[in-house]
Formats: structure tokens, C-alpha cells, sequence
């Protein structure tokens, strides 16, 4: 009874936390009109809000052992899978089109400011969702008729009857997850290699350190200009490479979460479907889906509120909210922020030659193409052609 209790309450927390951090995400995106070209987090949250209002409230039904009663009708059960692959797929397709945006917003900036519009946006979402619902349109193709009933805890993929089970199981796993895997590794993989070249840059010297204005051989001088320069490098250098590694950080967290939460599951659906092995029944899959189901209460944080502009608007509300004076303006100006740009900041000022303490965010990658006599690219960069 306890691990029952146990669980349930962790079911409820996970199912809590999507819905509030899904929420309060979409909410700041909305109401900032700049940060409307988050277009594809927007729609992560959505997908991720509408599996917290449908599809996680009927895996704590079919979880929890206090719902044994439940029954559900043919008709229900084909509503409960539907509900489930679709939200699954569109969730996948929807962190693998992210990923090919960040890819594009570094390796390619210019491509991506001229070519990343509306219009691109919504024909991506699109094709989420026409993916999204032919797959799962693929798993009731022969489903059973009839006026049968099905215990709730039995309406899954898993116990599925009928011999195309084996089949569909294999697509919606190479489809769904395999495919975009192999895309989002490398995608990061590419974006990981900029960092590293970055971290690997050396800062130059100051040019006080470098040529002191009034040049003395004395001893004394040189004991002096060398004691700056040994002094001055170790700030520099580390800052650089500390800006670097926070970015690789964030890149493995991002790739590890996404493994974490949908490795296990889409696993245990392939093991369940090979012939002649027996895989454990309910709770082995109850573990593994709702590993899978915490990507909808865990996603918010590490696709939005992940991202600085994001959390700064979020302090701007509550601090409007509880009528507290706002103090000193913070010195980010959302107006000339750039989509992406503080999701991977640290690898911008990684490839800066020298960053201003009064400065608070790189330039954008248009600005940074208007000051071309002043600073460098990006290491790794694929340079545009220019019209």
C-alpha cells in the first residue's frame, strides 16, 4: 500500500508540474511579441500541456491500482492508444525540429535569418502533426471490433492484440524515435564541435599588456610587464573556456534528458514485440512510461526556462505581480535580442576576442555580421555566400 501511495503521488507531482510549467511558459512567449518566434517551443509546450490535461490523467487511471474498476469499451481504448502515440510522436518530432533550428542558427546565420520564416514555422508544425497522426492511424489498423470491454490497465500498445502489433511497434519505433535520435546526435554533435573549437581559441592580450606606452629596459620594467601579462592571461583564457564548457554542458544535458526519458520505453516496446520472449506485464511498462511521461513536466525547464530572455521575463512578471519595484532595468533589451541566442550565449562569447564587462549578450548574428572589421566568426562556422 505504501508503494502504491508512493507512486501515485509521484504521478500527480509530474502531472502538476507539466501542467503550471508548460503553462507559465506559453504565457510568457505569448505575451512578449518577440519571443513569438519561439514558434517551436510554443508548440513543445502545447503538445506537452495537452498530454498533461488528456493522456497523463488516463496513465494514472491505468497505472494506479486504485482504478481497477475502471473498464473501458473498444471504442475507449482505441481513443486511449490514439491519444497516447500521438502525443508521444508530435512531443519526438518536435525536440528533433528544435535541435535542426539551433544547428542552423549556428553553423548557418545567415541561412537561417532569411530563410527561418512564419511561413516555414507553421509547415513544420504541420508536418508534426500529419506524421503524428498517420502513425497512430497505423497502430488501429486492424484492431479488433466489436462490443468487447478491456480492463484500463490492459489499453496499451503493449497489449495490443492481433499480429501487426510486432510490425507497427518496429516502425513507430524507427519513425519515432530512432530517425530523430540519430538527427538530434548530429545535430549536437556538429554544435559540440563549434564549442570545442571555441574553448580551444586563445584570447588575445590586451594591448596594455602587450606594448606598455613608455617602453625601459631596467630590470624593474620587465619584471613588471611580465608580472601583467602572467597576471592578465589567466582571467581571460578561463573565462573563455568556462563560457565553452557551460554550452557543452547544456548540450550533453539536453541530449542526456531526451535519452533518458524515451530510451527505456521505446526499448521495452521493441524487447515486448521479439518472438518467443517473455517481458515482465504492467508494471515493468507502467515504470517505463511514465519515465517517458516526466519528458512533458521536464521539458519546459530545459527548452524554456532554460533560456535567460525567458527567465528574466518570468522575474519581470513576478515582480509586477507582487508589486515590487523592478530596481535597476536589466541590461538585456529583449527588442534587440535574437531567438536562439542565449540558449547557446556561451558559445558566442567563447568566440569573442575580448568581452566588455558593460556588455550583458553577444551581438546577434546580424549585428555581428555589420561589425566584420571588429570581430571574428564562429569557429566552425560554415561561411554564407553573400547576394
Amino acid at each position: 500500500i505504501g508503494q502504491e501511495v508512493v507512486g501515485l503521488f509521484c504521478m500527480i507531482l509530474l502531472t502538476l508540474t507539466a501542467l503550471v510549467a508548460n503553462i507559465v511558459v506559453m504565457v510568457i512567449i505569448l505575451k512578449t511579441p518577440l519571443f513569438r518566434k519561439f514558434i517551436f517551443v510554443c508548440h513543445l509546450c502545447v503538445v506537452n500541456l495537452l498530454s498533461a490535461i488528456f493522456l497523463m490523467p488516463l496513465g494514472i487511471i491505468s497505472s494506479s491500482s486504485c482504478f481497477n474498476w475502471v473498464i473501458y469499451s473498444i471504442a475507449e481504448c482505441k481513443a486511449v492508444i490514439f491519444l497516447n502515440i500521438c502525443f508521444i510522436s508530435a512531443s519526438i518530432l518536435t525536440i528533433c525540429i528544435i535541435s535542426v533550428e539551433r544547428y542552423y542558427y549556428i553553423v548557418h546565420p545567415l541561412r537561417y535569418e532569411v530563410k527561418m520564416t512564419i511561413r516555414l514555422a507553421v509547415a513544420g508544425v504541420v508536418f508534426i502533426w500529419v506524421k503524428s497522426v498517420l502513425i497512430t492511424v497505423l497502430a488501429l489498423v486492424a484492431w479488433p471490433h466489436g462490443n468487447g470491454a478491456t480492463s484500463a490497465s490492459r489499453c496499451t500498445v503493449y497489449w495490443s492484440p492481433g499480429a501487426h502489433k510486432k510490425v507497427f511497434v518496429i516502425l513507430f519505433s524507427i519513425t519515432c524515435f530512432i530517425l530523430p535520435t540519430i538527427i538530434i546526435l548530429a545535430v549536437y554533435s556538429s554544435i559540440y564541435r563549434v564549442a570545442r573549437t571555441a574553448s580551444l581559441q586563445q584570447a588575445p592580450v590586451p594591448a596594455q599588456a602587450v606594448a606598455p606606452r613608455h617602453r625601459c629596459d631596467s630590470i624593474a620594467s620587465q619584471v613588471t610587464i611580465l608580472t601583467a601579462r602572467i597576471l592578465m592571461l589567466p582571467r581571460l583564457i578561463p573565462d573563455r573556456l568556462l563560457g565553452s564548457n557551460k554550452a557543452i554542458l547544456t548540450l550533453v544535458l539536453i541530449v542526456g534528458q531526451f535519452l533518458c526519458c524515451w530510451l527505456p520505453f521505446f526499448a521495452f516496446h521493441l524487447h515486448s514485440s521479439v518472438p518467443l520472449v517473455t517481458v515482465g506485464g504492467g508494471h515493468g511498462e507502467m515504470v517505463v512510461t511514465w519515465i517517458a511521461y516526466s519528458s512533458f513536466a521536464v521539458n519546459p525547464f530545459f527548452y524554456g526556462l532554460l533560456n535567460r530572455q525567458i527567465r528574466e521575463e518570468l522575474a519581470r512578471l513576478r515582480r509586477s505581480c507582487l508589486n515590487h519595484p523592478l530596481g535597476q532595468e536589466l541590461c538585456l533589451s529583449i527588442s534587440e535580442a535574437s531567438v536562439q541566442e542565449n540558449f547557446l550565449q556561451f558559445l558566442q562569447r567563447a568566440t569573442c576576442t575580448l568581452e566588455t564587462h558593460t556588455s550583458c549578450i553577444s551581438p546577434s548574428p546580424r549585428n555581428r555580421l555589420d561589425q566584420t572589421t571588429t570581430s571574428f566568426p564562429t569557429p566552425g562556422q560554415v561561411p554564407e555566400e553573400s547576394s
